[in-house]
């Protein structure tokens, strides 16, 4: 058969014609510890299994550190104060955050972990959901373009929930430092004179993003995974959470959109602590990214997970407690099957739980964002299980 001819038959992909191999290895034996691949006897046995195995592929246990928190500024907002606080994440790693405190709070109440997006703004992390003084005109392009110009982190707290928003690592607070850098690719000279978006700009475009590759490989060969450091940071986000006294401990829930929805399913799926999540713009399949769309950030990638748990199955963890996904439909960087598979998974896990009202899925004719009638769904599904 000539070449020609068994190109025609095969199925385009991001991969071409190494996509038939792969998508042949990954069929073998995928996701072999979903709720779904056998008839556990015990949900708990089946959820200790998974965790303990997901754990062991993140593949990061730092030594641990006290919080150590302390409030580097403080701001009064229309029916809220924002806090600007640090605290370690692990023996290695601070992070910064805003946590909003709604006025006149009398007794513990519900908490919410509002986790900033990715978009190729690093520069940023907290500040593009939560509001800010004095924003370069790049940021709030940016918020008006993702989330039609209004904080959500901010509009929780008007609401009644305290909200913590912490800087992943790589963004904000958190960001790659171009001054350490073997070669920042002539990033000083390239911002003299350049206007503060402009400056902005040239950091995102020309030295963080292309630095993630370096970033993962080197990450890959300490022995760790990006979305392990991830994971980990975010889980000491709740750590903070409880201890602070405006807290209810047991009504704390998470939210996020593109890689804020990835790290929604993670922290929802790991750490039962979270009773509710919202996964906004980042649900699929494993099997669907396989021929097209696993061109995502490198953030999001661990060694040999599929084998094991789908992304679909990592938020399962922890039904059946509530969780709601907001999908896109003209988002392109996941296929619609792809999300309505994610979908189907969810759906039979939480039916096979007798739970299938705590799962909720909503599609939006929009491209890639978390617009306010989105927001507002999120919000009122907050509301409904923490409230």
């Amino acid at each position: 058969m000539s070449s020609t001819l068994q190109a025609q038959e095969q199925p385009k992909s991001d991969v071409g014609n190494f996509y038939p191999l792969l998508d042949a290895y990954s069929s073998k034996n995928n996701s072999r510890l979903s709720y779904l691949s056998r008839n556990w006897r015990s949900v708990e046995k089946w959820r200790k299994t998974a965790k303990t195995k997901l754990n062991e592929l993140l593949a990061f246990n730092p030594e641990p550190a006290p919080l150590n928190s302390e409030i580097l500024s403080t701001t009064k907002r229309e029916g809220y104060t924002q806090y600007l606080v640090r605290y370690n994440v692990n023996a290695l790693q601070k992070t910064e955050a805003f946590l909003l405190v709604p006025d006149n709070i009398t007794k513990p109440a519900p908490a919410v972990i509002a986790l900033h997006d990715h978009g190729g703004f690093y520069f940023f992390g907290k500040e593009k959901h939560t509001l800010t003084d004095n924003q370069p005109d790049i940021l709030e392009a940016y918020v008006q373009n993702l989330y039609e110009g209004r904080y959500y982190a901010d509009e929780l707290a008007k609401r009644g929930f305290v909200v913590l928003c912490p800087d992943a690592p790589y963004f904000g607070s958190q960001k790659l430092d171009p001054a350490l850098l073997t070669d920042a690719k002539g990033y000083d000279k390239k911002v003299e004179g350049a206007s503060e978006s402009e400056r902005i700009q040239i950091y995102n475009k020309q030295v963080a993003g292309p630095n993630e590759v370096a970033m993962n490989k080197t990450i890959l060969t300490s022995g760790t995974t990006w979305l392990g450091i991830i994971a980990q940071n975010d889980r000491v986000a709740i750590d903070f959470l409880l201890s602070r006294p405006e807290v209810d401990p047991e009504r704390i829930g998470c939210i996020g959109l593109s890689l804020g929805g990835l790290r929604s399913t993670y922290l929802f799926g790991l750490d039962s602590r979270i009773k509710t999540g919202v996964i906004a713009a980042f649900s699929t399949t494993y099997e669907q990214m396989l021929q097209q769309h696993a061109h995502h950030t490198w953030m999001m990638y661990v060694p040999r997970q599929y084998q094991f748990l789908d992304l679909p199955d990592v938020a399962s963890l922890n039904a059946p407690r509530p969780l709601m996904v907001m999908n896109c439909k003209q988002d392109k960087l996941f296929s619609l099957t792809g999300m309505q598979a994610a979908e189907e998974k969810l759906s039979t896990i939480y039916s096979s739980m007798k739970a299938p009202e705590n799962f909720a899925v909503k599609y939006y004719d929009v491209p890639h964002s978390m617009t306010i009638a989105m927001q507002e769904d999120a919000f009122a599904w907050l509301e409904k299980w923490l409230k």
